[in-house]
């Protein structure tokens, strides 16, 4: 899809949100947008092609107008990967799938302890209707709640109260449910709860989680997932189960509770979005993750930084080098073999570096071999293959 959208096909989809669209304009005064994920281009998609059923992964570039935190990984550009499956399948297989592939990768990525933290719009709409909550304001107040991984919920309580003009009641209300997390049992509790259980989407909503907690346990991943009702994803377009995937890091060992490092995926279900590009307006469910490439790779640095490893920034496998100077050409020669083999070669742009500055060169770059040609060798035909960090060498 591509980089640019019309405003309006951004505008109204994400919230409060709204506000970190990059706003663009044409020659000819058309209002354009740079898109802010790969969502809404994706459904898009589908809607003007007319398609229905649909398995794919994109990685590319999105825009935010954010203030940027690079050290935490938060950029004004930068790459999501997402992978979405479209179309009309019985309850919470796609999902359940979604999930076992962000438990997949984040396992083998080795990042460290993590949280896949799981709920359901709703869900969030029935507790927010049972305490009083009036429909024009769910929308706010799930942004609100959204808020609460990174404040405590004192903090999120006023800005209910005051900014989003809550009764004190109803937040507390509010409270006592977006403060609970478990697993199958939570559901069980809350099918129980005599006013839960009597809204017709919470009810929804809690009879699904409990089918996609069945799955996971045969997909093996449910100790890594946690129902988490402070969960609510502060994007518009979300219509069913919403998930978000935190690393846990604990800061010493006597904690008890690990503390998150921020989200590295997110994702959810939206059954409408297809339906809004579509002229007649066709639905087409989906569901979908998206992982942020940036977070994880700002995390692995710290983690490089901090146990002294050194970034490898190339795949370069050998460096040609010579010891003496004119040899410039069984530089070329020897490199040019290499690279028609398929391995992966460099050599200094010098006529006659110093061999030390070329084994330097390997060190800085962690190439782990170099191959070495001086005139000795080419009069035996032989190339001298070094082992940098050994020191070790050997003639072939």
């Amino acid at each position: 899809s591509p980089l640019t959208s019309p405003q309006e096909t951004l505008m109204g989809k994400y919230g409060e949100d709204t506000k970190l669209i990059y706003e663009l304009q044409d020659q000819g005064g058309e209002l354009l947008a740079l898109r802010y994920d790969l969502t809404v281009p994706f459904a898009r998609y589908l809607a003007m092609n007319k398609i229905t059923n649909m398995k794919r992964y994109h990685v590319a570039k999105v825009y935010r107008r954010d203030n940027p935190a690079t050290t935490r990984g938060r950029y004004r550009e930068f790459y999501q990967c997402d992978f979405d499956i479209a179309g009309q399948f019985d309850p919470m297989i796609p999902d359940a799938e979604c999930l076992k592939i962000v438990h997949e990768i984040l396992s083998d990525l080795q990042l460290g302890d993590f949280l896949i933290k799981v709920n359901d719009r709703r869900i969030l709409n029935g507790v927010f209707a049972i305490c009083g909550i009036p429909e024009s304001k769910f929308i706010t107040t799930c942004s609100t709640v959204d808020k609460l991984d990174k404040m405590p919920w004192e903090e999120v309580r006023s800005e209910m109260v005051g900014e989003k003009g809550l009764s004190p009641e109803a937040a507390d209300h509010i409270g006592e449910y977006v403060q609970l997390h478990g697993g199958l049992d939570l559901i069980e509790r809350l099918l129980q709860d005599p006013k839960l259980s009597q809204n017709k989407l919470a009810k929804e909503g809690l009879g699904d989680m409990k089918l996609l907690f069945e799955y996971l346990t045969l997909f093996g991943i449910t100790g890594k997932i946690s129902f988490d009702l402070s969960l609510a994803r502060g994007l518009d377009y979300y219509t069913g189960v919403i998930f978000e995937a935190v690393l846990l890091q604990s800061e010493n060992d006597h904690v008890e509770e690990p503390v998150g490092v921020g989200s590295v995926a997110g994702g959810g279900r939206y059954d409408g979005l297809v339906g809004m590009f579509d002229p007649k307006g066709r639905k087409v469910p989906c569901v979908g993750v998206s992982i942020g490439i940036e977070r994880i790779f700002s995390i692995l640095e710290q983690r490089m930084k901090a146990s002294g490893e050194k970034v490898r920034t190339t795949e370069t496998q050998v460096l040609v080098a010579t010891p003496q100077k004119h040899l410039l050409a069984a530089r070329l020669k020897l490199i040019s073999e290499l690279w028609d083999a398929g391995i992966k070669a460099e050599m200094l742009y010098k006529k006659d570096p110093k061999l030390l500055k070329q084994l330097q060169y390997c060190e800085d770059t962690g190439i782990p071999l170099a191959a070495i040609v001086g005139e000795q060798e080419l009069t035996d035909g032989v190339v001298k293959l070094r082992d940098v960090a050994t020191r070790e060498e050997v003639r072939m």
